[in-house]
């Protein structure tokens, strides 16, 4: 047993398709097709179950994969210890963010880490939540910055800000002639959401309850496929949306816009950083954490 053996049939599993998980891994499909059976021989088990259409991991095999993650995850981390030495510093910090936090912190974020860590540059990605999960859960990312509530096992989470949610709306809509917003009267309003699968959305929903109960009325609820598209229905006259704080100060469009903050208690979300436990640089997360901080702590404050 070897630990290309196990990256195999941890790619593999994931994949659920031979060449696409030899691609992967940069091998033929024959060579990884002849390691997993070595390894399946080995084991006396069958770890995948093999079709003309798929391959399925076995009950036993779901097993197999997560130890293998685990012994592949200890693995990286003395690699990590081998190149870092006694700096937990020295080496790239890979960090994903969810669609609506990344393009509004990483450009704040970045020159903070490079002031407090000079030389261990941010490989950065933005992406959905769940995607996040599988990468951070499978080691293809250290850390991520997500919104709560977000539950992982052996995964540590971190709150570093709270941000609230504002009300944008066309130019001259009659509503903005309010200076404050009641989440519970914009149930009547033609409302622009994003599509599934975006937290924020879900968050939006939960603190509007009238949006709820006109979600599945089309000409009620309009979805976009990001924040800032969203925005640029609204300055159209589409509709109206809810933005978070990060999204509308100091961006170069908000004139195009009117912006209104919501009555107390103001709905607003929790953002966290998450990692592995067993992630070998406890010092690179503190690094990230204060810079994420330090990028709250620059930004304005809203108003009370």
């Amino acid at each position: 047993m070897t630990l290309t053996e196990l990256r195999y049939i941890v790619t593999l599993a994931q994949e659920q398709h031979f060449g696409h998980a030899a691609e992967r891994c940069f091998v033929s499909q024959p060579t990884l097709s002849i390691a997993v059976k070595k390894l399946e021989d080995e084991l006396g088990v069958a770890l995948f179950e093999r079709s003309k259409s798929a391959v399925r991991v076995t009950p036993v095999g779901e097993k197999v994969v997560r130890q293998a993650q685990t012994v592949l995850e200890q693995a990286e981390a003395i690699r990590e210890l081998a190149r870092a030495g006694k700096d937990q510093l020295a080496s790239p910090l890979r960090v994903g963010a969810i669609f609506t936090i990344g393009p509004y912190l990483f450009p704040a974020l970045i020159p903070q880490v490079q002031q407090l860590a000079p030389q261990m540059p941010l490989y950065i990605e933005e992406n959905m939540t769940e995607t996040l999960r599988n990468k951070i859960r499978n080691g293809e990312l250290d850390a991520i910055i997500i919104a709560l509530p977000f539950n992982e096992p052996d995964v540590l989470t971190r709150p570093v800000y709270e941000e609230p949610f504002q009300m944008v709306l066309p130019k001259g809509h009659p509503i903005s002639k309010q200076k404050e917003i009641s989440p519970s009267a914009i149930g009547d309003l033609r409302m622009l959401l994003l599509g599934e699968g975006h937290c924020f959305r879900d968050q939006v929903l939960e603190a509007c309850p009238t949006l709820n109960q006109s979600f599945h009325n089309q000409h009620t609820v309009t979805e976009g496929s990001s924040l800032e598209t969203i925005r640029m229905m609204v300055a159209s006259g589409l509709g109206c949306s809810v933005l978070p704080q990060s999204a509308i100060e100091g961006h170069p469009s908000s004139n195009l816009v009117e912006v209104r903050p919501f009555t107390e208690p103001r709905p607003m979300r929790k953002v966290a950083i998450a990692w592995r436990a067993s992630f070998p640089r406890p010092q690179a997360i503190e690094v990230l954490v204060q810079a994420v901080q330090r990028c709250q702590l620059r930004a304005p404050q809203p108003e009370s």
